[in-house]
């Protein structure tokens, strides 16, 4: 329900009003405006043809790992996405091509592409095995130079021309989180079995990165900072089931350094803050309000206590915002259109009442997600 003397808002002051828990003038959406709130290139292809758009000027990347399509102005128009989104330099996006069709990182991390459909995944991780922090240390040597102008090449401008001629919700994608980098750093196993078993080792590590991170996040606020409106920051620290570690070495290790990152956004940007983590969610939520997150994507409905988005909102609803919320593990890429209209029209009725609501895919659309669903998922939320 509107409030009684509302008016038609921008698409910043839309998101803006949500993050604030404040009602708008209807639902804002998010089509594009994250790495993790995006469309597949081949999902793309096919909506563009459906659509009957002209595809002359082909598809490119976003974001090559993630086989993200950038998308034009005119599909973003057509189901009226709120956002857009101003990436880091493709220097940290990319990396170097090898023979056997894999590519290798700055991080020296190898991914491959089992299939065009999907998107790369790690196939070799470069700190495997036993380590040692000289071994750390000698690896951290050859990672990204956050002095490399090619991070910030262009983010200014964009950002810029977002903010100035356009009155669209302009969200910074900050490099990927270290906990991310360790887990493809160290492989999934390493990792784990590091937080149990050298847990000094872990912070170690995690403080290197944090270290870079930090600093290519200082240089693309220094100069985009006045012009974005939200910081997109992601990491995974739950499963589908749960949380991946105890709740000691969430205390120990995993609470205190994610304090450090939103304490660093905060005294580095007055922007809202977007944080991304899959998988089963409301055991940290608390945790993320207290500090000073603005807003959670994806919320995984199919994960476990992340179905009931109305208990959600009622438990946490007037202290943070859900981004999200729409099923791509079945409903997206397996129900019928009228399936997918149900389900935005839940979520919708769950989540956005008095603000506090972004609406968006449960992670990027992928190639398996019909033309049809995407459309009765956008033209849903007309009511």
């Amino acid at each position: 329900m509107l409030p009684a003397d509302s008016v038609t808002m921008t698409p910043r002051e839309r998101v803006l009003a949500a993050l604030s828990h404040r009602q708008p003038d209807r639902t804002p959406r998010d089509l594009g405006g994250t790495t993790t709130t995006g469309i597949n290139v081949v999902a793309y292809r096919n909506l563009v043809s459906h659509l009957g758009l002209d595809r002359a000027e082909g598809v490119t990347f976003l974001n090559e790992r993630a086989r993200l399509a950038n998308i034009s102005a005119a599909v973003l128009a057509r189901f009226g996405s709120d956002t857009r989104p101003v990436m880091p330099g493709s220097a940290y996006t990319v990396g170097q091509a090898n023979p056997d069709g894999t590519f290798t990182d700055g991080y020296g991390i190898v991914r491959g592409l089992p299939d065009e459909r999907g998107h790369y995944y790690v196939v070799t991780a470069p700190l495997v095995g036993e380590i040692s922090r000289d071994d750390i240390a000698a690896a951290s040597r050859r990672w990204p130079d956050p002095d490399d102008p090619a991070q910030t090449a262009g983010v200014a401008e964009t950002a810029c021309r977002l903010h100035r001629d356009t009155g669209y919700a302009v969200i910074l994608n900050l490099p990927l989180g270290s906990i991310h980098q360790a887990q493809w750093l160290r492989g999934f196993d390493n990792w784990l079995a590091d937080l149990v078993l050298d847990p000094q080792l872990s912070i170690y590590l995690l403080d290197l990165l944090f270290e870079r991170w930090l600093e290519m996040t200082r240089r693309l606020l220094a100069v985009a900072g006045r012009d974005v409106d939200v910081l997109f920051y992601g990491e995974d620290v739950a499963f589908h089931t749960g949380p991946m570690v105890s709740p000691r070495t969430y205390e120990k290790i995993i609470h205190p350094y994610q304090r450090r990152v939103f304490e660093a956004l905060h005294s580095l940007s007055d922007a809202k803050i977007l944080y991304h983590c899959c998988g089963s969610m409301a055991w940290q939520i608390n945790d993320l309000i207290e500090m000073g997150v603005d807003a959670l994507n994806p919320v995984q409905v199919s994960s476990a206590g992340m179905d009931d988005t109305a208990s959600l909102k009622r438990r946490f609803g007037d202290r943070i915002t859900f981004w999200g919320g729409i099923d791509t593990g079945h409903v997206l890429p397996c129900g019928t259109p009228q399936d997918v209209r149900d389900e935005v029209c839940r979520r919708i009725g769950d989540l956005g009442s008095g603000g506090g609501y972004v609406l968006a895919a449960v992670h990027n659309l992928q190639a398996d997600v019909s033309p049809e669903n995407i459309c009765a998922l956008w033209d849903a939320a007309d009511g």
